[in-house]
């Protein structure tokens, strides 16, 4: 996949991970070197955003979903912020995780490491299964993410999962 930013050209290193998909657990670190784990089967929607660089912008978005969660009642959703490495200052957001792929494993799962060894600019949104259930991986790195689709694909993954198998 082809990712522009300003006047360069990237290219994703392998093929993302597609919806439907298994997610796998990966470990991340945060500002504190303290590890903690994303992705898999944990009972919680989780929304997993990466990015090449954390700007005012991608921050405005990041409450805008914080925002938009609660005024919908949407609970029960672990929050993930990931960039590649520890030279990006990670923000301190409320009820948010942050955190370094620190051994690469995010980005070589989940199929988003760039050609510059970044991140792409992308959204994983895991149903409370585990499951892929939406990703969105933007081409720009400029651009926004579709905020008005990625909570549709909250709302439905928060929601399509009871726990209590087929027959429940």
């Amino acid at each position: 996949m082809q990712i522009v930013y300003n006047t360069s050209t990237l290219y994703l290193e392998d093929m993302p991970l597609d919806v439907g998909y298994a997610s796998e657990k990966v470990s991340l670190k945060n500002h504190k070197d303290e590890t903690f784990t994303i992705g898999g089967q944990n009972g919680f929607t989780q929304l997993i955003f990466s990015t090449p660089f954390i700007n005012d912008v991608l921050l405005a978005q990041l409450e805008e979903i914080d925002t938009l969660l609660g005024l919908n009642a949407l609970q029960g959703i672990t929050k993930a912020l990931v960039v590649a490495n520890g030279q990006h200052e990670l923000p301190t957001l409320e009820e948010w995780l942050s955190g370094y792929d620190h051994d690469e494993a995010y980005g070589d799962y989940y199929g988003v490491r760039l050609s510059n060894k970044e991140l792409a600019k992308s959204l994983f949104i895991i149903s409370k299964d585990g499951a892929i259930f939406y990703h969105e991986i933007l081409s720009d790195l400029n651009a926004p993410f579709s905020i008005d689709k990625a909570l549709a694909k909250i709302v439905a993954a928060n929601s399509c999962y009871t726990g209590k198998g087929c027959h429940g």
